[in-house]
């Protein structure tokens, strides 16, 4: 069994900070699958965004997160850039009133993705864009219980290129160290 590819990439335009609250996107396809490996997905990346300060929230949330699993190779348009987190230190959002030579660039990649990609994108509701995409390719997904531990292992992955909480929840997190620090 081979190992997954899994990396990511994002907009600079996206308000990362700002997130708090999330809700799946609906409609067709697996993310309106009620199927085991459909249901699977989203509790895993419920999981994982819980353990990050976000809540769910079914009205007017910040991003809608939209998943999908590719069968077979997949050209994917990505781009190369810094590490997410190390951006958000950094402090350089950008916005329509970011004059044109402090903008980033994007540095276009052409990725052939391997067999079985599985592609969390996640959406910034008020501006309706897409500020960030993480994915897993060369994702083989087994029929039975296999299947659904193959799929939240790579939510998983795919998730460990987005360490981004919530402030509130970063904020009562050091409260918490240096309480018991004190201690």
């Amino acid at each position: 069994m081979r190992e997954a590819r899994v990396d990511s990439d994002y907009s600079y335009r996206g308000n990362f900070r700002r997130y708090r609250t999330y809700d799946f996107v609906t409609g067709a396809g697996i993310v309106a699958d009620t199927s085991r490996l459909g249901q699977s997905l989203r509790e895993a990346i419920e999981q994982r965004f819980r353990a990050q300060g976000y809540r769910r929230a079914n009205r007017r949330p910040d991003m809608l997160v939209n998943f999908r699993v590719y069968e077979g190779d997949m050209r994917f348009h990505g781009f190369d850039q810094e590490d997410l987190s190390q951006w958000i230190k950094r402090n350089v959002e950008e916005n329509d009133d970011t004059p044109a030579d402090q903008r980033h660039g994007y540095q276009p990649v052409r990725l052939l993705l391997a067999e079985g990609t599985l592609l969390v994108t996640l959406i910034d509701v008020k501006s309706n864009r897409a500020v960030w995409n993480g994915y897993a390719s060369g994702v083989t997904v087994p029929d039975g219980p296999m299947g659904e531990i193959v799929l939240k292992r790579s939510v998983r992955s795919i998730l460990d290129r987005y360490r981004i909480f919530t402030e509130e929840f970063a904020k009562s997190n050091n409260g918490d160290a240096a309480s018991e620090s004190d201690r």
